[in-house]
This record gives C-alpha cells, structure tokens and sequence, in this order.
C-alpha cells in the first residue's frame, strides 16, 4: 500500500526564511524522503492539508504542483504493479527522480558465480565442476544474444519463455540430447536461486517447466565380450593402448578423467599384500578406494617400463577422450562387438559384469566407484538374468 506525505520542518528554514517542501513515500510501513524542488513560506503551509492555505496565485501554482507529483508517484506505482516489479519507497523515489536503477544482469550474476567457483577449486569444488559451469554460461550467453540480439539481459527479464526458450535453443541450435540440456538448465537455475535468495526477482522462473532426466541405458560388456576383447590379436599400436587402458577401467570402474591421471602414488598395499588404487574422483573430489584384481594388475605390469608412462609418470598411456571413443569404435568393428564402445562404458561393465554379478554386495560398488549415495550406483548397475537364476535355484523345487 502506498502512503504519501507533503510536509514542511519549521525548525530547518532556509537562509530565505522559507522552508523545504518534503515528500514522505512509505510502502508497506517503509519510508524514504525526497525534496520536491519547492519552497514555501512556513506561515502559509499546513501540515495536515499537505499543501499551501489561500487562493491566490502562488498558493494555487505550488498546490497543483504538489497534485501532480502525487499523480505522478500513483502512476509509477500502478505502473510497477503491471509490470510486477519491485515496489519499495526506494524504487518509487529513484523512478520520480529519474535515477537509473543499477539493474543486476544475467551473465553478470553467472560470471561472479563461476568467479567464485574458481576461487573454491579444492576446497568446495572440483575443477570439472566449474568447467561445467563455464560451459553453461558459453551456452546462455549465445541463447540470449542470439534470441533477444543484446549481451546480456537484466535479471528481471527471466520469465517462462526463457527458460522454454533456452531448452529449444540447447536442444536445436546446440544439438544437446534431452538429458545434456537438463544438465545445463540446472546448472543455469544456480542464477535463478542466487537471484530469488537476494530479492532481485520475487518468483522461479522455471517454476512450471519440468524436465526430468530420460532414463539411457549406455549399456555394458558381458563376460565373453570382455574375454574377446581380452585375448583379441591387435597388431596396431595405438589401438592396443586403447584396448588395455578400456579393460583396465572395466576391471576398476574408474572414469576417463581419473584413469589418465593415475600415477605410482595411488598404489597402496594392503595389509593381506592387495594391491588398491586411492584416488579422488575428478567430477566430485569423492575418494575412491579399489582394490586390483589380477587382470588389472596384470595390465599395469605390462605398462611399468613403457617410455610415455616413465616420462609422464603415469600409469597408462591414455590418448584423449574425443581419440579414445574414436579408437574404440575400430576396435568394436576388428572384436566383432556390436555395442557403441565408449570410455563411459568401462564404469557400467564394472558395476554390472565385473562386481554385481559376481555377488559383490551394491554397498562396497558404490564406495569404489566413488558414488555419495547407492541410488547413484543403481544407475550403473543392472543384474543379469543368469544372477537372478542362481539367486532363484534354492526356490525352484520348493514350492
């Protein structure tokens, strides 16, 4: 509700003699004050009527001064309220006086969160985790200056079109499948919360648009495939690295970006003489801890003298992601697999093939892949129909 105020203070007269006509403007029971550029004569002016005694002239003349600027505080009140921005005495005021408000701005308030971000990479977060973030902003920025043709947009102009808008944009003009798209739109909605959390916007925009993650199965190798793939005559090279570094992480569960930066100080020997990689995931700085199984220790022999790994001090020769899917899928065709061979894939044979299936309880699966909570591992892990078999055979002639 908005409450205005014409009043004069006696006891601050000016050099003149006369006083300072005043302005209270008070919206919900908060008020801020503002000199309306008139003076008057003290005797003249009642407080109560908010405006000059008497008919003549210069009473008339400030009086309808007084009237206008009160219209003029109605309409911008009523104009805020279309509008549905923020209505506070401050705002009011800034709009009568003409003062441009120091509107916060999308890709400002996304850059000093990734700013942030940056600083934390250690400590709060990994440094995949503000990778992502900078792809989200790169993805934004184009959406809005290929959408509303300007660099950035004031905060308060986030509505439902544009989160619909941003979805079209990732999912046509960018080709992200359905669930790379809602992985950027939830990095985006950080935006969305640290501009709700300061009252620069009253409501979520996303608030009506749903977009839940599709379930994708990715798939895993069996254990004859691994075997094919295992004993397969590979007499290229480069392809051999490939194939060694896939099972290794088949064997281990370890994502690409941990696999390539595995080096001698993340070999530790067991009490019982067990050979265990320690590590921290790269995506989630969660530790792992995955004990080696003799057919990934047997891989890790192979490469102990191997130049690139002295030089390196590595454990594997690892080719980049983008070459490593690339490869992968010549070594599909030469194993006569039928499956789409990507490093990811490593991580579900491990989960599924190698752990769950040999009765490798969900629980420790879950510690080695590195996952905070058993939900995420069910993801990966899927039980195979001759697992359930086995489970059932006490059952079969019991009832």
């Amino acid at each position: 509700m908005l409450n205005l105020m014409f009043f004069i203070r006696k006891s601050k007269l000016l050099k003149s003699g006369e006083a300072s006509v005043n302005l209270r403007i008070t919206v919900s029971g908060k008020s801020v004050e503002v000199a309306i550029g008139k003076n008057v004569n003290p005797d003249s002016w009642s407080n109560e009527k908010g405006g000059v005694i008497g008919n003549n002239k210069e009473a008339k003349v400030l009086n309808t001064y007084i009237d206008q600027v009160k219209a003029d505080f109605l309409d911008f009140y009523r104009q805020f309220s279309y509008e549905g921005k923020d209505i506070t005495a401050q705002t009011l005021k800034n709009a009568w006086l003409g003062v441009e408000e120091d509107h916060k701005m999308i890709l400002q308030i996304f850059q000093e969160h990734n700013d942030q971000v940056k600083l934390l990479i250690g400590k709060d977060f990994a440094q995949a985790t503000h990778q992502r973030y900078e792809t989200s902003l790169k993805h934004v920025k184009a959406f809005i200056k290929k959408k509303y043709k300007v660099n950035d947009l004031p905060v308060q102009a986030l509505d439902h079109n544009f989160a619909t808008g941003l979805e079209f944009f990732l999912k046509t003009e960018r080709d992200c499948g359905h669930n790379t798209a809602a992985k950027y739109i939830k990095n985006f909605k950080k935006v969305v919360r640290i501009a709700m959390a300061n009252g620069w916007i009253k409501s979520d925009p996303f608030a009506n648009h749903k977009m839940p993650l599709r379930k994708v199965d990715r798939g895993f190798l069996s254990e004859a495939e691994l075997e094919l793939l295992r004993n397969k005559e590979i007499p290229v090279e480069r392809l051999n690295y490939v194939r060694d570094a896939f099972l290794f992480a088949c064997y281990t569960g370890l994502a690409y970006a941990d696999l390539k930066k595995l080096s001698k100080r993340n070999l530790i020997e067991g009490q019982n003489g067990v050979l265990w990689i320690h590590t921290k995931r790269t995506k989630t700085d969660n530790e792992c801890h995955i004990p080696l199984i003799s057919a990934a220790q047997d891989i890790l022999t192979k490469y102990s003298n191997h130049p690139h790994c002295i030089e390196k001090n590595v454990l594997l020769p690892v080719y980049s992601n983008q070459k490593t899917n690339a490869y992968l899928k010549e070594i599909a065709l030469l194993c006569g697999i039928d499956k789409n061979l990507t490093s990811h894939l490593a991580r579900h044979t491990f989960a599924t093939t190698i752990t769950l299936n040999n009765n490798v309880p969900i629980e420790s699966v879950s510690k080695m892949l590195g996952h905070s909570s058993i939900n995420m591992t069910k993801i990966y892990a899927r039980l195979l129909d001759n697992k359930v078999e086995n489970d059932m055979s006490a059952l079969m002639n019991k009832y």
